[in-house]
């Protein structure tokens, strides 16, 4: 019989030294999985913070975060940015012995991609697929530093569609009324940095949040017959820049 995500989750928290759970810095007080957290506290072991996808956001907003979280650090797969920096945080706790460091988040945060970053090989398979890891694996990085890759862990009770499309979690094609997710991104970048959204997509965001997404399904051309803007489809379009990395907060 298949063991569950959470039995799993509770193997590896066992399992190792220190957890690294790996949250997105567009998202990040959103992404991370407070049932998760509360499971390490009472194990009474050290949780850092990994701050993914950091290329994704502005430097002001990195600082700001970095204010709000503490024991964190930023790290970018793509760019194979922070890895110095996360490397001797997970060292400061080894006690000259080796150390395991159990990886853990959300689906699609990118947690295997940063085990990659840290070994330079491709140790743990990845994919855009969410939870595309399914049950956990052991990699060894260096003497010192095993890591534990785990399938990606949404909390119980979670059922925000807007919310798991944001974190990557649920895919366009899974999501009922595309609009809703769409529009929240919409908003996101309406008020944390504008400027880069309408860039992208040659428009001004208007107070109304439908009419900016009609005139988002203008400018691409997404139409029904006639004159009606295909919402649902330009809606998709968005959500699929979002969680490709096409547009920057």
């Amino acid at each position: 019989m298949r063991k569950s995500f959470w039995e799993i989750v509770d193997e590896v928290i066992k399992m190792s030294d220190i957890i690294l759970e790996v949250v997105d810095s567009r998202f990040p007080l959103e992404s991370r999985n407070n049932e998760l957290e509360d499971k390490v506290k009472k194990a009474k072991k050290k949780l850092i913070i990994v701050l993914n996808k950091c290329d994704l956001v502005s430097k002001d907003l990195m600082d700001e975060l970095k204010k709000q979280i503490p024991n964190s650090v930023f790290v970018s797969s793509k760019i194979n940015y922070g890895t110095t920096i996360l490397r001797k945080m997970i060292l400061s706790e080894a006690k000259n012995k080796e150390i395991t460091a159990g990886v853990v988040g959300y689906p699609n945060t990118g947690k295997s991609s940063l085990i990659n970053m840290l070994k330079h090989v491709s140790a743990a398979k990845t994919s855009n697929q969410s939870g595309f890891t399914k049950r956990k694996q052991q990699i060894r990085i260096d003497n010192k530093i095993i890591l534990i890759d785990t399938p990606g862990v949404l909390q119980y009770k979670e059922k925000d569609e807007s919310k798991l499309v944001l974190l990557n979690a649920k895919s366009a094609s899974q999501v009922k009324e595309p609009e809703i997710p769409a529009m929240e991104i919409i908003i996101l970048f309406k008020n944390k940095n504008p400027s880069t959204f309408e860039k992208y997509y040659g428009i001004k965001i208007k107070e109304d949040v439908y009419e900016t997404l009609e005139e988002i399904g203008k400018k691409m051309r997404k139409f029904k017959k006639g004159e009606e803007v295909n919402i649902n489809s330009a809606s998709k379009k968005i959500i699929e820049d979002w969680q490709n990395g096409k547009i920057i907060l």
